[in-house]
Parts: C-alpha cells; sequence; structure tokens
C-alpha cells in the first residue's frame, strides 16, 4: 500500500472511479479532552477528490488538515484520509452554550457525502458525592442498603464498592447487589459484614472516594432449653435453669429477655419435711386469723370508697354540659322558651371538673326541637363530667413519659406532641397541620377510669422501620399511647397517606411497632376480619384506623404492577432576600402528606426562605424511571442557569422507598446585574415516560422579602386536645338518643344500615354488625371524618331521608354548633 502525504487536498480520479459516490471507512469518534491534551478526529474515505472537516457548522481551514493519500491494494481505489486537532481552548469557546460537534464532508466528481457527527467534551470529575454512604447497625439476616450518588463527572463515573479497601465482586459473592443507582444492597447481613464500607468513583480524568460507613451487625442473645427440674430441696422447692447462648448475644446485641432461674414448689408427697405437731398446728391458725382481719379490712375499705363515690354523683350533671360542652364561667345561657328543651343552666357547684373550661358552642342559643319518641326523658342517672386536663409544661409531660420503658422511642418533639387526660365521656387529640388526629369516642374509656393519652408523629429517622423489595412507606409514622391500656371500644386513628387508593394496585399493610420494638404486620387492607382489633376506612387522602390497641403505626404498600403510583407533592422555594448575583430556587419533591409539608416549611421559615408558587401535586408511577427536573426560557440577556447539565434527576428508588423526607434539588441562577430583579422561567417536573408538572414562574425577587409567615403554614386554630362534650359534634344526650332509636332492626330498613348507606359507608356493613352499637361506630367515623368542617345540619337531612322525624332535633343554630 502506498500512501503520500500531499498539501493540495484536491486530486483527479481515475475515469474508472469518477462515477462513484464517495463512501467512509473511517468517521469521527466523540472524544473526551482530558485536562490540557487536545484530541484528534480522523476521516477516511473512498473515492475522494478531497475531504474537510466541519465543526459547529464552520469549516476548518484547509491549513488544519493533514491529508494522506493511498491506494486500497484489493480494490485498487484511491483512499483519502484527513486528521485533525481539537483544543480545550476551541471547546471551551462555547461551553455552556452548546456542545461541541466536527463532521468531514467529502467529495467526488458525482456527489457529496457526510460523517456521522463527532461531539467533543471537555472531561472532569467533580471531588464531592452527592450521597455518600451512612453508617448503620443492622440484626443478623436483615437487608442492608447503602447509598451512594457518585459526584457529578463527564463522562459518567462508574462505581465499585469496597470492604475494608477489598473491591467487592456481586458475581462471586451474591449476597451482594449493586443496584441501577449505584447503590450497594447486602441481601442477608452475616457477621463476617461487618466493617467499613467505601464507595469508589473513577472516569478517565480521576478516582473519587467516599467517606467509610461502619455496618455492624448485631446478633441478639437467644434462649437455650430449660435444664430438667431439680429434686425437691430441703425447702420444699424445685428449680430448673436455661443460658442465654443459642446464640450468644454479639457485637452491641440485646441480652436475652426474660427468667433464666426457675422455681416452683414441691407437692407435699414430694417434699422430705414434713409439718407436724401442736407447733405447727398454731402457726396454721394464726396465719388464718390473718387472713381474716385482712378480708375485713379490705370490706370496709371498699363499703367506704362506694360511698364516696355515691356522694360525688349523687346528683345528675345538667344536661346543658351533655348538649352544648361546658358553659365558660360567669355567663349563663338564655333561658330556655319551651319547657321540653334540654338547654337548661348548669348547676357548676355539682360538677366535678379538671381543666381549663371551654365552651365551643354559642351560650346564648337554644335548641329547637319538636316533641317525639328522641325527646322522652332518659331515665334518672348520675354523672361526673370531666373535661381533659392539660398539664402546664408539655416539656415536662414528654420528659416524663420518655423515662419509662415503654416510652424509650417517644420523641422530644413537643411541637409534633399532643396530650390530654380523659374519662368515659372521650375526647379528641389532634397535632395540628398534619392531617393527624385521634378520636376518642364517649364510653371508649370503661367509667370510673381516668387516662393520660399522647399522640405524636414519629420522624423517620428515629425509627428502624425495615422495607424490603419494592415497599414503600405511605404515611407518617405515628405513636398513641400510653400502649396497654384497657378500652371499652374501639378509637380512631387518622392520618394522611400519599399511594392513588386504588387497592388493585397496591398490596397495602397496617405495620404496629412491639414493645421488644419489632415491626408487625396487623392487617391487610381490603382484607379487614371483623373479629381483628383492627379495621381501616381508606379515603382518597386519608387513612382511619379503627383500633382497640394503642401504639406505635405506619402504612406500607408493595405495588403489584407498574400501574401504582405514589402522590408527590412539588413546592418551591426562594430566598426571601437576595443581595447577590445568585439567585437559588429550591424545588422539594416530598410525600404527599400534611405532616412532612409542614416540616418543610418550619425548616424553611428557618432558612428565610418563601413559597414562589403554590405546589403541585405528580403521580409518581412504579415504573423504575428516575425524576428529572429542568428549567427553561429564562430571559437571556438578564439571567443564565450555573448548571452545567441541561437537566437534574432524582433517582427512582430515593423517591419511591420514602425514608427521605427532604429530598430536593437546587437551581442556581445567575442575574448579569444587581439592578436585575424581574424573573420569568419555566420549571418542570417530569418522570421519564411518565406523568410531568410545570411552573410558570413571574414574579419580582426584590418586592416580596418576607419569610414564610402563618399564612403559608396553614396554622390550625384549633385546641390540640379537647375533651368532653366540646370534642364531638353530636351532644351528648343526643347521639345517645340516636343510637337507641337506630340500633334495633327495622323492618323497613330504616335503622343503622340505611344510616350508613346514605353516608356511603355500606362497604363496611359487617364491621358495624359486629359492635354492639352498630350506630355509635357510625356517628364516631362521622365525627373522625367532619371535625373540621361537619355541618350537623347535613347530618338531619340523613336522618329525615331515613325516615326517622325525630332529626329536628339537629336544626340548631350555627351559634350551637
Amino acid at each position: 500500500q502506498l500512501m503520500v502525504a500531499v498539501t493540495n487536498p484536491a486530486v483527479a480520479l481515475p475515469a474508472a472511479f469518477s462515477d462513484m459516490l464517495p463512501r467512509f471507512l473511517v468517521e469521527p469518534e466523540d472524544e473526551y479532552i482530558v485536562k490540557n491534551k487536545p484530541v484528534t478526529l480522523t476521516c477516511r474515505s473512498t473515492p475522494a477528490t478531497q475531504i474537510y472537516f466541519k465543526c459547529n457548522g464552520d469549516w476548518v481551514h484547509q491549513d488544519d488538515h493533514l491529508i494522506e493519500h493511498s491506494v486500497d491494494p484489493a480494490t485498487a481505489m484511491p483512499v483519502m484520509q484527513v486528521t485533525i486537532e481539537i483544543t480545550r481552548q476551541q471547546v471551551e469557546k462555547i461551553f455552556g452554550l452548546d456542545e461541541y460537534w466536527c463532521q468531514c464532508v467529502a467529495w467526488s466528481t458525482t456527489g457529496t457525502q457526510k460523517s456521522q457527527k463527532a461531539y467533543i467534551r471537555i472531561a472532569y470529575l467533580r471531588k464531592n458525592f452527592e450521597e455518600e454512604p451512612q453508617g448503620t447497625e443492622v440484626a443478623l439476616d436483615q437487608e442492608v442498603l447503602l447509598r451512594c450518588h457518585p459526584p457529578e463527572g463527564v463522562p459518567q463515573a462508574e462505581v465499585e464498592w469496597q470492604r475494608n479497601e477489598d473491591v467487592l465482586d456481586p458475581v462471586s459473592d451474591p449476597n451482594f447487589f449493586i443496584t441501577s443507582e449505584h447503590n450497594l444492597v447486602i441481601r442477608k447481613a452475616r457477621l463476617l459484614d461487618t466493617g467499613n464500607y467505601t464507595c469508589v468513583a473513577k472516569n478517565i480524568v480521576a478516582r473519587r472516594k467516599s467517606n467509610s460507613a461502619t455496618v455492624l451487625v448485631y446478633v441478639d442473645g437467644g434462649w437455650s432449653e430449660w435444664s430438667k427440674w431439680s429434686a425437691c430441696g430441703a425447702d420444699c422447692s424445685m428449680w430448673r435453669s436455661r443460658e442465654c447462648s443459642q446464640p450468644s448475644p454479639g457485637t452491641g446485641g440485646k441480652d436475652c429477655q426474660g427468667l433464666d432461674l426457675q422455681s416452683v414448689n414441691c407437692t407435699s408427697e414430694q417434699c422430705p419435711q414434713t409439718v407436724s405437731g401442736a407447733e405447727d398446728v398454731a402457726l396454721y391458725v394464726g396465719m388464718v386469723a390473718v387472713a381474716l382481719c385482712l378480708t375485713l379490712l379490705l370490706i370496709v375499705v371498699v363499703l367506704v370508697y362506694r360511698r364516696k363515690k355515691e356522694g360525688l354523683d349523687a346528683d345528675v350533671a345538667d344536661s346543658s354540659i351533655l348538649t352544648t360542652g361546658f358553659q365558660p364561667m360567669g355567663i349563663k345561657p338564655s333561658k330556655p322558651e319551651n319547657s321540653h328543651l334540654l338547654t337548661i343552666q348548669p348547676d357548676l357547684t355539682t360538677t366535678s371538673y379538671q381543666g381549663t373550661l371551654r365552651s365551643r358552642h354559642d351560650t346564648t342559643g337554644k335548641f329547637s326541637m319538636t316533641n317525639g319518641p328522641l325527646l322522652d326523658p332518659l331515665p334518672n342517672g348520675s354523672h361526673t363530667l370531666h373535661n381533659g386536663k392539660l398539664n402546664s409544661d408539655p416539656a415536662e409531660f414528654v420528659s416524663r413519659l420518655s423515662t419509662q420503658t415503654y416510652f424509650k422511642t417517644l420523641p422530644r418533639d413537643v411541637a409534633n406532641t399532643s396530650y390530654g387526660t380523659f374519662n368515659f365521656l372521650g375526647g379528641r387529640l389532634t397535632i395540628p397541620n398534619t392531617g393527624i388526629s385521634l378520636l376518642i369516642p364517649p364510653e371508649a374509656i370503661p367509667r370510673g377510669k381516668i387516662y393520660e393519652i399522647y399522640l405524636t408523629v414519629q420522624r423517620k429517622e428515629d425509627l428502624r422501620l425495615p422495607l424490603a423489595g419494592c415497599q414503600t412507606l405511605l404515611s407518617p409514622i405515628v405513636s398513641c399511647g400510653p400502649p396497654g391500656v384497657v378500652l371499652s371500644r374501639p378509637v380512631i386513628l387518622s392520618m394522611d397517606h400519599c399511594f392513588d387508593a386504588c387497592l388493585d394496585n397496591w398490596a397495602v399493610r397496617l405495620k404496629k411497632q412491639n414493645y421488644e420494638g419489632a415491626w408487625e404486620d396487623v392487617l391487610l387492607m381490603g382484607e379487614e376480619l371483623v373479629s381483628e382489633p383492627y379495621y381501616c376506612q381508606l379515603e382518597a387522602e386519608t387513612c382511619r384506623l379503627f383500633t382497640e390497641q394503642l401504639g406505635t403505626f405506619a402504612l406500607v404498600g408493595e405495588s403489584l404492577h407498574m400501574g401504582a403510583a405514589k402522590r408527590l407533592r412539588l413546592v418551591l422555594f426562594s430566598d426571601a432576600y437576595c443581595s447577590t448575583l445568585e439567585y437559588n430556587i429550591r424545588v422539594y419533591c416530598m410525600d404527599d402528606t400534611q405532616d412532612v409539608f409542614k416540616e418543610v416549611m418550619q425548616m424553611e421559615r428557618q432558612l428565610g426562605g418563601r413559597l414562589i408558587d403554590e405546589p403541585h401535586v405528580l403521580l409518581f408511577k412504579d415504573s423504575y424511571h428516575n425524576l428529572r427536573l429542568s428549567i427553561h426560557d429564562m430571559p437571556q440577556a438578564h439571567w443564565r442557569s450555573k448548571l452545567l447539565a441541561g437537566y437534574q434527576e432524582i433517582p427512582f428508588y430515593h423517591i419511591w422507598n420514602g425514608s427521605q423526607r427532604y429530598l430536593h434539588c437546587t437551581f442556581t441562577l445567575e442575574r448579569l446585574s444587581l439592578s436585575t430583579c424581574e424573573l420569568t422561567c419555566q420549571l418542570c417536573v417530569w418522570q421519564l415516560e411518565g406523568e410531568g408538572q410545570s411552573f410558570a414562574l413571574d414574579f419580582n425577587i426584590a418586592k416580596d422579602t418576607r419569610a414564610l409567615d402563618a399564612e403559608f403554614l396553614l396554622m390550625d386554630s384549633n385546641a390540640t386536645a379537647l375533651a368532653g362534650p366540646s370534642a364531638f359534634q353530636i351532644p351528648y344526650l343526643i347521639r345517645q338518643k340516636i343510637c337507641s332509636s337506630l340500633d334495633a332492626p327495622c323492618p323497613n330498613g330504616a335503622d343503622w344500615r340505611m344510616l350508613a348507606q346514605r353516608l356511603k359507608l355500606e362497604r363496611h356493613m359487617s364491621f358495624f354488625a359486629s359492635k354492639a352499637s352498630p350506630t355509635s361506630v357510625i356517628l364516631d367515623l362521622w365525627e373522625a371524618q367532619h371535625f373540621h368542617s361537619g355541618n350537623i345540619n347535613q347530618l338531619a337531612t340523613v336522618m329525615a331521608d331515613i325516615g326517622k322525624q325525630e332529626a329536628m332535633i339537629f336544626l340548631v343554630s350555627d351559634g350551637e354548633c
């Protein structure tokens, strides 16, 4: 093969090849410029009279081409090869405006041909990881997830994982798995997996190592089998033992719980000693005498207690307390015009009251009632009413509970904790601006009992909630307690969820934390059993849990197919005051629950941020596609983006897992002059191959410099704890009469079943039917749903539709309800 370098690029083709179009033997390839080293692009074609390069639409000067001619020995066709060099300075001239590309064009006497485009990029790898692995402690055989988001780089960095400086190979050890987002999964933690884990990112420019994360695999102790019983000893007892050795606790695991030595009394036949003689008889006589004295003393104490209780309950507390809540001291209600009205002047001297007096109803209004069976006088009886008593120092209450054995995990977050003291009249606890509340219906607490109850929302990082596979957290983690209190009927715990509420797409489980701290599945939503202590009413954005046991709860979902979707709330913030050329816009992508939104708002308020647009909701599907964010249509004469790439992405797993509460991206913009204050742009957020949302921003960054205030925080003005009648829309005595009217089956169906149908609760008929008073459970659910927005007259209309003319008792003035 003959190769000749020439300076004149144009040559004449032999006549045999003059009617052929050129074809490319070698086309230019994409290249990366490392540091300051130029790259070489090559183009080879046959047959060709001349070849030139064009870069970013401009022809490269003839003098910058190196041209070589040769002949293909197999075909005898002339071959032309051209090379050029591209420097870093050439690429940097247009960096940020467009990508730098080059293309070669070959001519023959017949026509021209263009090669593919080759893109030249400046290679780099930033120093800081966007997310580094965090150390953790995990029980033996549990799954471990170590996250890693490598530094930004071109080309994109490859990731490998090291344990104690040794590279991990998932092929040779399938217990390790590296996800597409570069996270390391240890499928089942072994003792040998304890160590320091490092995420290593590398490309053609550099190699970066994250900080090491220490993984500690611990072993909780287990009990050996009990030994055989020993022989009966001289003290007429025998014993057996067991050891904490199967397995022994290791690497910080818990010791065994319970007894390791147990003793029982022997039977008289086994006991080596016999009791006989006059001394022993005297001993027994003395013991019997002491027992009789103690019995008599106990009877006297019981009689005294009952007499005191009868004295306290001698008078019936006036019915205005039961129907309209406690009246403020010093204010008397108007005298009723009709003798049958239940609203009478309260005699506060006969009412045992604890806590601050509250009145939710207007003290000047009257009930308008018609005569009917529901208005028959109630049987004479005695009730002592108590309103909830709030501790004067919230921090002291939380601190005191946190020292108890069962409350070690209770967060000391006073702002997200509500508590109160309640008796058989029930009440309500609410955590403002979170959608979380606990309704304690009347008679849920046994008469004669007074409970101090708390309600709190746990921060997800405070608790270990293991998630496996495609599982995702769908609700806040909520605690109500104390655990173990005796309830006569279910309370209702309300909390937000963030999924599409379509059980065809999901398997949703209610999880409860037991006394040992482990999480248990207690209910599969949609397959509730009326015999179980838990039952769920699922609404579009809320879950209402009927539970006869207090504790810590959360909803965990597993998608059944790729159509399953979570609701994300997209919220935009910026700095309230900007004195520099740089201006930041923060885009939060959070679970669509009020508690997370409240936390973000509080955090931004502390940072001095401001909300710059209404939040949008995005359905994020289980399609394994990432979430992409980009900003467009900025006035180039006044603003520019400092983002090197055209968009930002949040990995799918970071969002789907639901354990990271404050996922957000920051767009850093730069104004070309401090006098520029008007900003218009389009900010887009979408899931690849899925749904998207866009924000059209148009505002003045200097005009509104106020930080977040109560208007944005949507402050809930209602009290966090309400006890007794003030916690309910339906007056207590009226509620009792409704229940007595509708609980009894009616041949034409005008009973509690029709009430459930009118309130669109027919799906739960079997659950209501399993209760002693189905009507009371239906009214409990109505109270939980409509506390803030309930119109008692609407319920009266439903009662009228059923055919109960006694519904007129509901027709009260706005001041009374």
